[in-house]
């Protein structure tokens, strides 16, 4: 899992390759929740590109972008969105996996 840098690498990964964003932050317990299944997620999805987003530090994105509550998720390919799964709820393995099967 990519680990997001500069809002420059955001618009790169967007628009270049199919990408998975995971917002989240180091305080979220729903978060930290998830932390233990998301590479057995990420192995299941070798299609995709994720890429971890540090809610803190990119607050005016996530703003943009309409990201309420995390840990969410947001999906794109060449561009365009895919989807997303964003609320404030914690997220079980299974609803990840079904949100990403069902992008295309």
């Amino acid at each position: 899992m990519h680990i997001l840098q500069s809002t420059e690498e955001f618009e790169q990964f967007k628009s270049s390759t199919a990408v998975i964003f995971e917002f989240t932050a180091d305080w979220c317990g729903d978060c930290r929740f998830i932390d233990p299944f998301m590479p057995e997620v990420v192995e299941k999805f070798p299609e995709y590109t994720f890429v971890k987003v540090d809610r803190d530090k990119f607050l005016d994105l996530c703003i943009d972008l309409g990201i309420i509550g995390i840990p969410s998720f947001l999906a794109y390919e060449n561009g365009i969105e895919l989807g997303r799964f964003v609320s404030k709820d914690r997220k079980t393995q299974q609803e990840i996996e079904s949100f990403i099967s069902n992008l295309k």
